[in-house]
Formats: C-alpha cells, sequence, structure tokens
C-alpha cells in the first residue's frame, strides 16, 4: 500500500492512496465489518519510516448528528462519461 499526501496551491490537501488487489479484498472485508457492527472502527496506518507525513487514517461509521465534509464521486472516466453519484 501507498499513501501520499498532497499539497495543493490552494491551500487543500489531497490523498492518494494506492492499494494491492490483496489490500482491497482486505478494505472491503473491514468496510463489511463495518457495516455488521458499526461501533468497530479500524486503521491504515503509516509504517513510520522515511520523512515524516501521513501516518494514520481512521475508518468508523459516521454517526447521525456527524456533519459531511466530503463526498465519494466515482470511478476515472473519459471526459463527458457521466455516472449517478454515489450513496443514498
Amino acid at each position: 500500500m501507498y499513501a501520499e499526501l498532497e499539497s495543493w496551491p490552494s491551500g487543500w490537501y489531497g490523498l492518494r492512496l494506492s492499494l494491492r488487489p490483496a489490500e482491497i479484498e482486505r478494505l472491503i472485508s473491514l468496510l463489511q465489518t463495518l457495516q455488521e457492527d458499526p461501533e468497530q472502527h479500524f486503521h491504515i496506518s503509516s509504517k513510520y519510516e522515511g520523512e515524516p507525513s501521513l501516518g494514520d487514517i481512521e475508518i468508523s461509521v459516521a454517526g447521525p448528528s456527524e456533519p459531511a465534509n466530503m463526498w465519494l464521486s466515482g470511478l476515472a472516466l473519459a471526459p463527458g462519461t457521466e455516472l449517478p453519484p454515489a450513496g443514498p
């Protein structure tokens, strides 16, 4: 797995996360566990080697009163291709 924290000129940050096929399967399994047990959470953690950067990402189920400041877009598609938004 490879994570890169990108500092954009606008002041915002981007996170690029590249996973191997087995890691994708593990992530799907952990997300399915959260669906079944929303009180659980899990982490994607750094090896803490090299230059300091992104150390940890915690994944949990948002409660009904938590604000939303992100959204899921979709797959990278050819220009002009449209898909309906993800989620409810």
